[in-house]
């Protein structure tokens, strides 16, 4: 009970918590010193572009984990639905453009293509949400079967290739008043789940539905349809992510971004959203994004510095673990803190 009433709904509507300050500090502190530390290399308007291109593919594939992170549960499907929806708007990009498809224009295959990668993410995300909703599997294996579905389904419709198509790099490598397009989606879906988690009545019960399902029953809320819609919404942006990913690589295949689901989940955890549900925020989010984008980067330049090999890659993995424990401690003992200061006032 002290827990609960320790993390109730209300306070989450607040745009900066302890948990968001100690993280603005934490990536403006990696910015700075791999900035002193590689001085001429990372603090320059090349690198600063390529790290604006980079951190959209699995920024925005956190924004599905966090939706349903705070709910309680997990998607682990997001990145076998991203690429299965990746495969479909590519299927349409190549099958509609050919002589033998009608050879249709492209203002009208490319639109038909993001819809069907929408479409696709949305229906996979719906398929979670029966399965956790109203099934009542647990989402951890729910998700983990799907994303397994989803690999499979890919597999089978590109039999193992990737399916290659440049029609849509010009969102993958355009740009908008300076600003990359991808970078663009990111901001618009962030200010979005600022809107949906602070603004409407689903992203009240969706903290509610995680601080305390009991409490939510006995509220009137409709679980089932939380949850389904919740699933839904990360499938959706699912979609979105494998038009990203499509518009990045200018490929589409099965096994794409096979590390983003650890990635997503430490950014998520980094980010100050509770694991068990009901707290988290938007700025944490992004800010928990953009010290991975950092880190990554730095490390990537400063081991290469130091050893010129692959050995860059394993550090980086390194540095994402400790990281990531560190701040699991921190948020720990500052749980434990809030804890006995509401226990302290309620008596």
């Amino acid at each position: 009970m002290e827990r609960t009433a320790s993390r109730k709904p209300i306070s989450l509507r607040l745009p900066f918590d302890v948990y968001t300050l100690r993280l603005f500090v934490i990536a403006l502190a990696l910015f700075i010193a791999f900035s002193l530390l590689l001085p001429g290399k990372f603090l320059t308007v090349r690198n600063l572009q390529s790290m604006a291109v980079q951190f959209p593919e699995f920024g925005i594939l956190a924004f599905a984990i966090m939706i349903t992170m705070l709910t309680g549960g997990i998607d682990l499907s997001i990145v076998g639905a991203a690429n299965l929806s990746a495969i479909v708007a590519a299927v349409i990009l190549t099958r509609l453009t050919a002589e033998e498809g009608g050879g249709l224009s492209l203002a009208v295959v490319i639109p038909l293509a993001v819809l069907g990668a929408l479409v696709t993410g949305s229906v996979c995300g719906l398929f979670n949400g029966f399965l956790v909703s109203r099934i009542g599997i647990t989402p951890i294996l729910a998700t983990l079967g799907t994303g397994a579905i989803y690999t499979g389904l890919s597999f089978v419709i590109t039999g193992g290739p990737a399916i290659t198509t440049t029609q849509l790099a010009f969102i993958g490598n355009g740009t908008i008043l300076g600003l990359p397009i991808p970078v663009i989606v990111f901001i618009l879906l962030m200010l979005a789940f600022v809107i949906i988690l602070n603004r409407t009545v689903f992203g009240f019960n969706v903290y509610m539905l995680g601080t305390n399902p009991t409490a939510a029953l006995f509220s009137g809320i409709n679980s089932d349809s939380v949850l389904l819609r919740t699933y839904w919404l990360a499938g959706l942006i699912a979609g979105i992510a494998g038009v990203i990913f499509l518009a990045r690589t200018n490929s589409a295949k099965p096994d794409f971004g096979a590390s983003f689901i650890l990635l997503t989940v430490l950014i998520a955890i980094l980010g100050g959203i509770s694991y068990t549900g009901g707290f988290g925020t938007v700025s944490g989010l992004v800010l928990a994004v953009l010290s991975i984008q950092f880190l990554s980067t730095g490390l990537n330049m400063l081991m290469l510095e130091l050893f010129p090999s692959s050995a860059a890659i394993f550090f980086r993995q390194f540095a994402w673990g400790g990281l990531l424990l560190v701040v699991m401690v921190l948020n720990y003992y500052t749980e434990q803190r809030r804890s006995k200061q509401s226990t302290k006032s309620s008596q």
